[in-house]
């Protein structure tokens, strides 16, 4: 039995983010017991992670798997992407992360307006995740009893992404409501959006913090009324 821990929201931020893979469309079945003995085949494992909801405990439906090096990270990916666990294709790919601060990446954050109470992190990544890598996962604004506010925000790694995120998916209908998609508030912006030229001409400067669409999907998951 493997006395490695598994990862806690105080210390995800902290690990190696070039070694880690994210696994979606999991059970919730899948323990981090059951996710660490699969992808130990893969390699040495270091930590696992399976966000959980705050009020019933139950896990979201994806977690991080992070190895000792890049290269096991890299043969998980093309070993276990798609394997059937609990009958569910696991989707296995490369993590861009899970911070939390608010300007991480180029600035391509997206503001989810009028979102029906059902549509959870793990709808929105499944989503969203279609139209390129995200720098983190999405985060639901909540109350302080957990209940959703009815808005989220989605950072992408690029603004090829987020573009298109937008185009495709702003007034389309999310869990039978119809939702509104806009660039986000800078928080030290004094009421400028992100997405500004400056940001992209900062991003076009750098290259390397942003990467191109993984999926230039062309009809995402849409649960239409």
């Amino acid at each position: 039995m493997s006395n490695r821990a598994p990862l806690t929201a105080a210390t995800v931020n902290h690990r190696n983010q070039d070694a880690t893979v994210y696994v979606g469309n999991l059970s919730l079945e899948v323990t981090d017991a059951v996710l660490l003995e699969l992808f130990t085949q893969a390699g040495p494992v270091v930590s696992t992670f399976m966000p959980k909801d705050k009020i019933t405990g139950q896990t979201q439906g994806y977690g991080f798997v992070e190895f000792a090096t890049a290269d096991d990270c890299a043969y998980a990916i093309k070993i276990l992407n798609m394997i059937k666990l609990f009958n569910k294709p696991l989707r296995v790919n490369k993590s861009a992360g899970a911070g939390s601060g608010p300007d991480e990446g180029v600035g391509a954050n997206l503001f989810i307006g009028n979102l029906d109470a059902e549509a959870d992190e793990k709808l929105l990544h499944d989503t969203f995740s279609a139209f390129g890598l995200l720098v983190r996962p999405p985060k639901v604004a909540r109350d302080d009893d957990g209940a959703p506010k009815g808005y989220a925000f989605v950072a992408f790694s690029s603004f090829e992404s987020s573009d298109l995120a937008i185009e495709v998916m702003n007034n389309q209908y999310l869990c039978n409501r119809q939702i509104s998609i806009q660039y986000a508030y800078r928080k030290d912006g004094n009421g400028e959006r992100h997405g500004s030229a400056a940001e992209r001409m900062l991003a076009a400067a750098n290259p390397s913090k942003q990467q191109a669409p993984a999926i230039m999907a062309a009809s995402p998951l849409l649960l239409l009324p």
